[in-house]
């Protein structure tokens, strides 16, 4: 067996498999190879992860053998042959499927764009958020970025069977099509207006950054606006998933459906 549930992921093990997986265009969420391994086929996945842009770690040989445990045959390890991936739960979408979403349902275009969100409960969080205030879609970056693995699918609900998520080779790049496509961008940060001072009634992407580092200085210069929520406690920031949702029931709000 090549390919099993593994704490809530999908998990493909061995040289072939992992090699097809590639070839084959499967959307690989990351890619573990043994320290120092670079022969015959290995240094022929490491080729095509580099051509698809698919992260890959290395990792000493015990990371590998415990990502395999679960393919044991009884006291027989499993032969992980010095690779293994983790392969995404759900189909990611485009951003055509995004703005063929808010164009079936006659409204312009509400987007959410996570830039730096890598504890995959946050992401899963904002999806769950975002379905349920009516977004059409959540972009998200290949890199330096949370997935929607097992623990970001549980997070969700559910909801990620229901709203695109689209998966970004570069988000800047991304936001610039976004851009020409009339759409606004807005990023969340604290030095920004108020969001029920700000217009955000229009096709709109709200921008989401990290907790740790907020929206990087790249993204942030190619917003429109910057947007913010005041607080009232002695904690002056939310999770980044909490300050998504208030965001985007202003946004619901102020359309007023």
């Amino acid at each position: 067996m090549s390919e099993m549930k593994n704490n809530g992921e999908d998990l493909l093990i061995g040289r072939n498999p992992v090699l097809e997986a590639l070839r084959s265009g499967r959307e690989i969420d990351m890619i573990f190879i043994q320290n120092n391994g670079t022969d015959g086929p290995l240094g022929r996945i490491l080729g095509l992860a580099k051509e698809k842009r698919v992260t890959v770690r290395r990792v000493p040989k015990a990371k590998l053998d415990e990502l395999a445990r679960p393919f044991n045959k009884g006291n027989t390890p499993a032969n992980h042959q010095g690779v293994a991936a983790k392969v995404a739960l759900v189909k990611y979408a485009s951003l055509d499927d995004i703005f063929a979403r808010a164009e079936e349902k006659g409204e312009k275009p509400f987007i959410i764009a996570c830039d730096g969100i890598t504890d995959p409960h946050n992401l899963g969080a904002i999806v769950r958020s975002a379905e349920v205030f009516g977004a059409h879609g959540v972009v998200i970056p290949k890199n330096r970025s949370a997935s929607m693995n097992g623990a970001a699918v549980k997070a969700a609900c559910g909801a990620e069977e229901y709203i695109p998520v689209a998966k970004v080779g570069n988000l800047a790049q991304a936001l610039d099509e976004l851009k020409e496509r009339g759409v606004f961008l807005a990023c969340a940060d604290m030095d920004g207006v108020r969001a029920d001072k700000l217009d955000l009634s229009g096709a709109i992407c709200l921008v989401i950054g990290s907790e740790g580092e907020g929206v990087s200085k790249l993204v942030r210069e190619k917003c429109d606006h910057i947007v913010r929520i005041d607080v009232l406690g002695k904690i002056d920031s939310l999770n980044a998933s909490c300050a998504a949702a208030v965001l985007m029931y202003e946004k619901r709000r102020q359309t007023g459906n």
